[in-house]
């Protein structure tokens, strides 16, 4: 676990220790939390696992529903969220389950408990990916990675050669390309992780398949009366690296493939990774341009009446893979405590 993770462990700890949650939930502002979830597997991850922290197993995903209406805390949809927020100091607490990306596991091992419990939730949904044509590139580059001992690392044009024989050393050369990645324009990114796939022979349109969904699997939760589908861009671009119309286009065009395929144009929005780096006032503009009723981030933090008035710009809070404690749940339900976060780390 990196330095980052086993301090925010240290913090959650002592939150938990202290009970300061419950009194911050007592005395905030804060009127609710949306929760970020992605994959929902039974089994844990391989020792070098970068992107398990996307991931929580089936019983926590179970634990947290229970645990969060023992504490007061209503589940409820995106919609009933935002008439919730414009009307302060109405209605108790109230928590927002999204899963980003629509992968397979969340129709196998999510679907069920979330049907159990009767909880509702949002599906944001990525056209290009439920077309089979996409690139699931953070999960690319840690498959190769994993079943090599050495890979090449082309930096300014110069190829390089480097180990990875040992967790550590997959592990750097994953945060290496990882963030290489991150740091191109689009174009370059598709490109470059197309020929590293090709030179070891990983097939991206075959892990496509494998972990999203198709539209007929989509179909079954558009017609599920708990599940509200939201906008996911087509290519799951991060859109701050895009031009202003080709930004624009990612968006309108994945709720123009939505309402083709579904019959009902979504009204929610989910910006690609959703962090400072991936989104911000001009993306909040569009979505707000484009009709969208609501939009999330990634950025850390409760939801408190102003977000009534402006949402486009909604925080969330990551159900992270990497603190599946029961004990945490007091913590992740807290926004004020994530709104601080955010302000000391951004």
């Amino acid at each position: 676990m990196s330095l980052k993770y086993t301090a925010i462990r240290a913090m959650f700890e002592a939150l938990w220790l202290s009970r300061l949650p419950g009194l911050v939930r007592a005395l905030s502002k804060s009127r609710g939390v949306i929760f970020t979830l992605h994959r929902v597997l039974p089994d844990d991850p391989e020792d070098f696992a970068p992107n398990a922290i996307l991931q929580v197993k089936p019983d926590f995903l179970e634990y947290v529903i229970e645990r969060l209406r023992d504490l007061g805390i209503d589940i409820v949809s995106l919609d009933e969220a935002l008439e919730r927020l414009a009307a302060p100091g109405k209605g108790k607490p109230f928590v927002v389950l999204t899963f980003d990306d629509a992968y397979k596991d969340n129709l196998e091992y999510a679907l069920p408990i979330l049907h159990r419990q009767e909880a509702p939730f949002t599906l944001y949904v990525p056209t290009a990916l439920v077309d089979g044509v996409g690139e699931l590139w953070w999960q690319a580059i840690e498959d190769i990675i994993t079943h090599q001992q050495a890979i090449a690392l082309t930096t300014n044009g110069e190829k390089d050669y480097v180990e990875t024989l040992t967790v550590a050393e997959k592990t750097d050369a994953f945060n290496t390309l990882y963030w290489q990645m991150r740091k191109m324009p689009e174009a370059d990114r598709v490109q470059l992780v197309r020929s590293f796939a090709a030179a070891y022979g990983y097939d991206l349109e075959k892990q496509c398949r494998d972990l999203i969904m198709d539209w007929q699997q989509v179909r079954l939760f558009a017609e599920d009366p708990l599940c509200t589908i939201g906008a996911h861009t087509v290519h799951h671009y991060e859109l701050s690296k895009l031009s202003p119309e080709h930004a624009r286009s990612e968006m309108k065009q994945s709720a123009d493939v939505l309402v083709a395929q579904l019959g009902e144009r979504p009204a929610h929005f989910s910006y690609p990774l959703g962090g400072p780096l991936s989104a911000g006032e001009r993306e909040f503009a569009l979505a707000r341009e484009l009709g969208f009723k609501s939009a999330v981030t990634t950025r850390p933090g409760g939801l408190y009446p102003h977000h009534a008035a402006n949402p486009h710009a909604l925080p969330r809070v990551s159900l992270n893979g990497l603190f599946q404690s029961r004990r945490y749940v007091d913590v992740f339900a807290s926004g004020a405590i994530f709104s601080a976060m955010g302000k000391l780390t951004g």
